[in-house]
């Protein structure tokens, strides 16, 4: 099993480079070529919607990357915003914003998983354990050569 792990500052500029490793660690991994551009564009999507939440509340900290081909092809994308802001619930008071209080429903709805679930036939979206923030899923099969 390989792991590869890339953080960014969130500026729009590193989606890109986000995006370039991906496809290329999902070629190397196996991932069908006709699927590459999903990949590709899955990726984008879900570091694009990281970058913005960073930017919207002033964050500095990295967005992580982390891609990895045990069994399947595995990218997971973690922000740390403010959980209600990532799902657009800033009015809630905090006791109800509880990750055991979140559904699926409620971390993936919105224009931009919209797209990436049109994209992803496996996508999960769930609170970050060790902190504020989400954690986007997303897994494709391989072919093993």
């Amino acid at each position: 099993m390989a792991t590869v792990r890339l953080s960014f500052s969130p500026a729009p500029v590193h989606v890109r480079t986000a995006r370039l490793v991906g496809v290329a660690v999902a070629r190397r991994a196996g991932v069908d070529e006709a699927l590459l551009d999903e990949v590709r564009l899955a990726i984008g999507e879900a570091c694009t919607r990281a970058v913005a939440l960073h930017r919207q509340y002033g964050l500095t900290d990295l967005v992580t990357v982390e891609m990895s081909d045990s069994g399947a092809y595995t990218v997971r994308v973690i922000d740390h915003a403010p959980i209600e802001a990532s799902i657009g619930l800033t009015k809630l008071p905090p006791d109800e914003l509880a990750a055991e209080s979140l559904t699926e429903d409620d971390l993936t709805t919105g224009v931009g998983f919209a797209l990436l679930a049109g994209f992803v036939d496996d996508l999960q979206v769930r609170p970050v354990e060790d902190g504020p923030g989400t954690e986007v899923r997303m897994v494709w099969p391989v072919a093993r050569r």
